[in-house]
């Protein structure tokens, strides 16, 4: 007999493997149900203004996303995670599967810290140091080749100074 049924309470089993199935199921759906709305952000830098098209992350389920199972960033390219307020705030890689620079902004728009080149696919937590409104990710890399640095001003909305 190749097939064979066998009766069994399904009780605990169902219990502690009905957990797992939805988690497979939200994990497996979250890569397209999350839309993000664009916009263009300065970084003056060196005595020059440096323009990027970023995603904005505004909300838990933005922010949670971020940048993961993306397997590209344009050069001038990033996303920018806004809190509404300076709090200290922390960041892993899981699921990112390209090297970021993140560079943390106060409410004023000053950079205060650049973590350069974070490791894809990470769980380490990666500290603003500083308490921040905003987090922007580009290009690993991007922040030394473009000399992006603490003290350096980032101009958006957010800001208040664009």
């Amino acid at each position: 007999m190749a097939f064979q049924v066998v009766s069994r309470p399904v009780g605990r089993r169902f219990i502690f493997a009905a957990p797992l199935m939805f988690a497979a199921v939200a994990a497996r759906a979250q890569p397209a149900d999350v839309q993000f709305k664009r916009s263009s952000l300065t970084i003056v830098a060196g005595g020059r203004d440096l323009r990027f098209e970023v995603d904005l992350a505004t909300n838990d389920a933005e922010r949670s996303r971020g940048l993961m199972f993306r397997k590209q960033l344009g050069a001038y390219e990033g996303m920018l995670f806004d809190f509404f307020q300076e709090m200290p705030v922390s960041f892993w890689m899981k699921n990112t599967l390209i090297p970021l620079d993140m560079v943390f902004i106060a409410g004023d728009g000053t950079v205060k810290h650049v973590h350069a080149n974070a490791v894809p696919l990470s769980t380490d937590a990666i500290p603003s140091l500083y308490p921040v409104r905003a987090v922007l990710e580009i290009n690993g890399g991007s922040a030394a080749l473009l000399g992006i640095k603490p003290g350096d001003k980032v101009k958006h909305p957010i800001f208040g100074n664009a």
